[in-house]
């Protein structure tokens, strides 16, 4: 009985061999796919002329100055910083262009949410004024402004408005405050 088991299970195992030998295993793979990461960016320009301006009671002077968020762009928290001299007030007033909200807690910070860019996108900054020659934006001399208070000044002490852009990626930042609080850790080590 041992030896007709044996021999059953030797011939069984003969004929195993002697299929697989000859079975076909069925296969397939697939191309690599390479997962390459790159960097996001944003990158923005602030132009406007830097110059200086007559001022005349009443008039509007052009001002256009305007940040372009680059193509290419990732989405972002857009900031402009408007720095008015001390004796800015007295002479002159502007207006924020629409679109540009006034951040909480931080004087003369505006900001805006920008979203990825495909195309460069511009910004003015401040409101157009009433004629053509100011549609991009303008300041105004105040009507109250007297020939003594321009004489006081004609030499020293003149006025000034000075801009400045920053701009924060969108994802990750939760909100304007936070996006801000960014920005001016990095330029301001």
């Amino acid at each position: 009985m041992k030896k007709t088991l044996i021999t059953i299970l030797a011939t069984i195992l003969v004929c195993c061999f002697a299929v697989g030998g000859t079975l076909a295993w069925l296969m397939d793979s697939t191309q690599t796919i390479t997962n390459t990461f790159t960097v996001g960016d944003i990158e923005i320009t602030l132009e406007e002329t830097e110059a200086t301006y007559k001022m005349v009671p009443g008039n509007e002077i052009a001002k256009d100055p305007k940040v372009t968020v680059l193509d290419k762009s990732e989405a972002c928290w857009l900031f402009v910083k408007i720095e008015k001299s001390a004796n800015f007030d007295n002479f002159m007033t502007y207006t924020v262009a629409s679109g540009w909200i006034a951040l909480a807690g931080a004087d003369g910070v505006y900001y805006r949410e920008v979203a990825a860019t495909t195309a460069d996108t511009a910004f003015y900054v401040l409101a157009a004024g009433a004629g053509n020659a100011m549609a991009n934006g303008c300041v105004k001399v105040k009507d109250t402004v007297t020939a003594d208070s321009l004489a006081a000044v004609a030499t020293s002490n003149q006025p000034t408005l000075s801009f400045t852009a920053y701009a924060v990626q969108k994802d990750n930042v939760a909100d304007a405050t936070t996006a801000w609080n960014i920005a001016i850790g990095a330029s301001n080590p």
